[in-house]
């Protein structure tokens, strides 16, 4: 009966009364249930988490097909920017090429021109200057004689075919 004067006993008598009456009153089936519904909120908040992680990683994939289209998009524009640049080089070079031969023909025709102005003024300029030259032998002729054989001459086949 020591038993009975012990603290411990009635400490222990005490807890398990206490156990009973807590599975008596239903109490195991409360902390299942409130344990359950934690569990619950808890997977629900991982199967959350996995969702968004699923759709962060389809965001990132298409994101990163994106750049990569973009990126070939780029370097086709590049390059056809590049193709362009050259062609555009090369028609200019052509249209140059062909200006200077152009602007080359055009200085040799007015040099011709030139040199067929210069040629017919100075034909003209012999012209006037043999006229000139021809005029003061005539006139020189003329009056160092009062008479000229061919003018007489010319007048007599005149008054002859006159009569």
């Amino acid at each position: 009966m020591e038993l009975l004067t012990e603290a411990h006993f009635w400490v222990g008598a005490a807890f398990v009364v206490f156990l009973a009456i807590l599975v008596f009153a239903g109490a195991h089936k409360f902390a299942w249930k409130v344990l359950g519904e934690a569990g619950d909120k808890v997977r629900a908040q991982l199967d959350e988490a996995n969702h968004l992680r699923e759709e962060a990683q389809a965001l990132l994939a298409r994101i990163q097909s994106d750049r990569e289209a973009a990126e070939k998009l780029s370097a086709e524009i590049l390059a056809n920017a590049q193709d362009q640049a050259k062609r555009m080089q090369a028609e200019a070079q052509e249209r140059l090429a062909e200006q200077i031969e152009r602007r080359g023909q055009l200085a040799e025709r007015r040099i011709a021109t030139a040199e067929a102005q210069a040629a017919a003024e100075v034909k003209a300029a012999a012209g006037e200057l043999a006229a000139q030259m021809a005029e003061q032998v005539l006139a020189a002729r003329i009056a160092g004689a009062k008479t000229d054989p061919l003018i007489d001459g010319a007048l007599g086949q005149l008054a002859g075919k006159l009569q």
